[in-house]
């Protein structure tokens, strides 16, 4: 069943393009592949399924729109100085505590995250959904530098 889910990814990673629709087709057919996968790695049963996917789908959301909101902070404050050269010691700092911000709001959501999913799931399972996420997201690594490569 792990090869069909890897083999699936690879497939659907694969036929991402270039232009914005598709490429969020594309996000969509990547995050369905990332729910079946992690389904697979816990082996919820469908109660458990039945409430940790909406606890575990507004983390997700917040956390990426937190990271989404830092990098274009970041891209914005470099982007309207020219390059990461001409942006001076004090504007550095900013971006740096801008991080270390995002990065503490990320930690706040992570904890809040296990306190709400640990009435759902064990301590082992919520271990076992941080590896597989981790997999998750190297698979798609390879897969990614795979297709940059031919």
């Amino acid at each position: 069943m792990k090869n069909i889910i890897a083999f699936l990814c690879l497939s659907l990673f694969l036929s991402g393009s270039l232009f914005s629709q598709q490429k969020r087709e594309s996000r969509e057919k990547i995050k369905a592949l990332k729910i079946a996968f992690l389904t697979e790695q816990l082996n919820l049963s469908p109660k458990e399924a039945q409430q940790f996917w909406p606890i575990y789908n507004t983390y997700d959301n917040k956390q990426n729109s937190l990271r989404y909101k830092s990098r274009q902070e970041m891209k914005k404050a470099i982007e309207a100085k020219g390059s990461i050269e001409n942006i001076s010691e004090q504007e550095a700092q900013k971006m740096i505590e801008l991080k270390l911000e995002t990065d503490k709001k990320i930690y706040e959501l992570q904890s809040e995250f296990v306190s709400k999913v640990k009435k759902v799931l064990s301590h082992k399972k919520i271990i076992q959904l941080q590896i597989a996420e981790m997999e998750f997201g190297r698979n798609l690594m390879k897969k990614y530098r795979r297709k940059k490569e031919k």
